[in-house]
């Protein structure tokens, strides 16, 4: 992207930390402040650095990427375990329904909060600075 004369632009956020910072539970910004109030309940703003938050639209992105790993996980090792040890239906019903209900319950907060990250640091739906503006240019 060409920079104009006389526009500012925002400073560039990393969005690997960022995403790192979401998947453990922290704000994308300062790492330091709490990302949810309770299991997923996303906090207004930071109480650190005083970060807005409640801009993110995580909707059902980190529902869907729960169901996506778990069944990718679960699938083959379902096959592996069949195959080695050709246990019960019941067993494998029993055991990879618990799995998939206890892997899926630990990874949704991590998953929401990577979007959340990735969010901030792309500045999508309202986070992050101001819009450019640029100096010497009339406005019509």
């Amino acid at each position: 992207m060409s920079q104009h004369q006389g526009e500012t632009l925002p400073s560039e956020r990393q969005v690997k930390q960022a995403m790192w910072r979401g998947a453990l539970g922290r704000c994308p910004a300062c790492g330091k402040g709490k990302l949810f109030t309770g299991y997923l309940t996303v906090n207004d703003h930071c109480a650190n650095c005083g970060e807005e938050l409640h801009h993110h639209r995580a909707d059902d992105g980190p529902a869907y990427m729960t169901i996506l790993l778990v069944s990718h996980l679960g699938a083959p090792l379902l096959l592996a375990i069949y195959m080695m040890y050709r246990p019960s239906a019941m067993s494998m019903l029993l055991g990879f329904s618990l799995g998939a209900v206890v892997l899926s319950l630990l990874l949704l907060p991590r998953i929401k909060g990577a979007f959340i990250g990735f969010q901030w640091a792309r500045r999508m739906h309202g986070f992050g600075d101001a819009a450019p503006t640029r100096t010497g240019i009339r406005a019509s």
